[in-house]
């Protein structure tokens, strides 16, 4: 935990199975993951603009890793992208990821397969529109980390992308993680707060670590 509040956020329920834990990543894992996101963002297979099937962009540019997520699918290498292999995950980040179920849900070690990353790289007029993760072929819970820049996450229902939803302030080192009957909920990041990020991170924007089990089969299996 994030000790560096002075007054520290306590953890909350958003909606069921939708849990936010502020300050969850220290200052020297910010700084560890951070510094991987750099490595991850260099080519190639490295930090690209997302298009849209419609032509239009996405203004948070992104990185994949175990998996390579284009609109609507996953694939091994960039297709939309230089056509490179998409970079590997490492085992360190799945077990992130498991911890990080454990410590939002408190029942017990988490055991989930995590195999997937999509790093998302906000500056400060990006956003992110209404949407689920729904391509993925399993159900345990999405991971989201924190890093840089305070934005506004807003977290919405199962049916559509409108109302009713709850905004959320995410900082730098905050988990959020969602699964359950919220696991396929509409989320998006209507504004981002630029030039917030802690000065010791000397990062000028904001980094989402986006952890998830693909369901997918591995290859050759």
């Amino acid at each position: 935990m994030n000790s560096g509040e002075l007054f520290p956020r306590p953890a909350a329920e958003i909606a069921p199975g939708a849990v936010h834990v502020p300050g969850w990543l220290s200052a020297e894992r910010q700084r560890a993951l951070l510094d991987a996101c750099r490595d991850w963002a260099r080519p190639p297979a490295g930090l690209r603009t997302v298009r849209t099937p419609g032509g239009g962009t996405m203004s948070a540019r992104q990185v994949c890793l175990g998996r390579h997520w284009y609109p609507y699918g996953y694939a091994d290498t960039v297709v939309d992208g230089d056509g490179a292999p998409v970079k590997p995950f490492p085992a360190w980040l799945g077990d992130l990821a498991r911890q990080g179920v454990a410590d939002a849900y408190g029942n017990g070690p988490c055991t989930a397969a995590y195999d997937i990353a999509l790093v998302n790289f906000y500056d400060g007029d990006a956003r992110m529109g209404m949407h689920r993760d729904s391509d993925e072929r399993a159900d345990d819970p999405v991971v989201s980390l924190s890093i840089g820049d305070t934005c506004v996450f807003r977290f919405g229902n199962t049916h559509a992308r409108g109302r009713p939803w709850t905004d959320v302030p995410l900082h730098s080192g905050d988990l959020f993680v969602f699964g359950g009957a919220s696991r396929l909920a509409y989320h998006g990041v209507p504004r981002v707060d630029a030039g917030t990020a802690p000065a010791w991170l000397a990062l000028r924007g904001r980094l989402n670590v986006t952890l998830r089990v693909s369901g997918f089969p591995e290859e050759g299996a």
